[in-house]
């Protein structure tokens, strides 16, 4: 990308996803910046994931995890948003809120999209912010969600929805 960004005065893509979400949540904060700053240079955004996206995909299996790592807290979104403005405001995060990668029926899922709104109330207070969404959020695992909670998920902030 940054040959071709040279070459053409514009990135090859727009974006890059980096999941490192097996990984501690400080190392995934950490790597993630590393890539941003690298990213920043080229006018890229960056769509980070932390918390378990539980089932399977790419050869990983979470399909036995702790349910309580399948929701990502308002302290850890903060901790994120917090590195991150730091360097570029061009980033989202894919934040767990008992997702699950492949297809599923509609409500053998549990999902809780109300944590997206608790992670902007959370980050709005911090930032003394009149802006009631400054996060902009993603939602991985959408395969078989009913539009209500599609619906609800649009409305605290996810930009970004993964399909399978």
């Amino acid at each position: 990308n940054e040959e071709y960004y040279k070459a053409h005065g514009e990135p090859l893509f727009s974006s890059h996803m980096l999941d490192l979400s097996e990984d501690p949540k400080e190392e995934n904060i950490e790597i993630c910046c590393k890539y941003l700053k690298q990213m920043v240079k080229l006018d890229l955004w960056l769509e980070m994931e932390i918390g378990i996206t539980g089932g399977e995909e790419d050869g990983v299996n979470n399909e036995n995890v702790n349910d309580a790592s399948l929701y990502t807290q308002p302290e850890d979104i903060w901790e994120i948003y917090e590195a991150f403005n730091k360097i570029s405001p061009m980033f989202s995060i894919a934040a767990a809120f008992g997702n699950v990668h492949g297809v599923h029926k509609p409500g053998n899922v549990i999902l809780q999209p109300v944590l997206l709104g608790k992670h902007q109330e959370y980050c709005k207070k911090q930032l003394k912010s009149d802006n009631d969404r400054p996060l902009y959020l993603v939602f991985h695992g959408g395969s078989g969600s009913s539009k209500e909670v599609i619906a609800v998920a649009l409305k605290f902030g996810v930009v970004k929805v993964s399909f399978y």
